[in-house]
């Protein structure tokens, strides 16, 4: 176990805060998608949060980056204390919802519900920023509401740069002007993204998506062995 301190807490969505962990010198291994136990130092509670950065971030920056929801009085639990400096015991990594080491698929179909996007995040800039060698990146991130979309700024500007498609959709109405799609995901949100019968899928989210994705990508010629779930949240 590691005790690591918050060096920056973001807001990311009225939900949920992005939370920088220093490594302050140490080595962290870990695979892209995995997660860490984290809870205040000295207390015994501690809870699992996906690492949303790639491990070619960490080893850059020097620090983690998890997405955590909170409460509406801006506290994710009595757990954890979200403030810049304070230290946090760290377990893990922990968890077999990873990116591959070596794929040989080079179309890679990411789908995200809610805060299930930060280990595809992870997947999604390790496959690009590792050199993986890939030939399409697509993402599909559905959310409650418009300003429920953690990172969108951040997928928005490689979507415009030509790194990969992106797609959003919401779940639920909205005062605000919204021009994406609406509603639950369907075939058609996914045919857009799924360029050949050999892309290998990831899927993060509330139990509702994680169930539905996999019948859906099959019907658009997936084969099962290449769809990898989690559910989250």
């Amino acid at each position: 176990m590691l005790t690591l301190p918050i060096i920056a807490v973001v807001p990311a969505t009225p939900r949920a805060r992005i939370v920088r962990l220093g490594l302050n010198g140490h080595t962290f291994e870990f695979a892209a998608g995995q997660a860490v136990l984290i809870g205040t130092h000295g207390q015994d509670v501690r809870k699992p949060y996906s690492i949303a950065s790639a491990p070619e971030d960490a080893q850059r920056d020097a620090h983690i980056e998890l997405l955590i929801g909170v409460r509406e009085n801006g506290a994710p639990g009595e757990h954890l204390t979200l403030e810049p400096g304070t230290a946090v015991d760290v377990e893990g990594p922990v968890g077999g919802f990873t990116f591959p080491l070596e794929p040989v698929e080079r179309n890679f179909v990411f789908v995200a519900g809610g805060t299930g996007i930060a280990p595809l995040r992870a997947m999604l800039r390790h496959a690009i920023l590792g050199r993986r060698q890939a030939r399409h990146v697509g993402l599909l991130y559905s959310a409650r509401t418009p300003d429920e979309f953690a990172f969108a700024d951040e997928f928005r500007a490689m979507a415009a740069d030509g790194t990969i498609d992106f797609a959003q959709t919401i779940t639920r109405e909205t005062d605000r002007d919204w021009d994406g799609h609406r509603g639950r995901i369907t075939r058609d949100h996914l045919r857009h993204l799924v360029h050949a019968p050999d892309t290998l899928c990831f899927i993060s989210g509330p139990r509702a998506l994680v169930e539905d994705m996999p019948r859906l990508l099959e019907e658009l010629g997936v084969t099962r062995d290449r769809i990898r779930i989690e559910e989250w949240g």
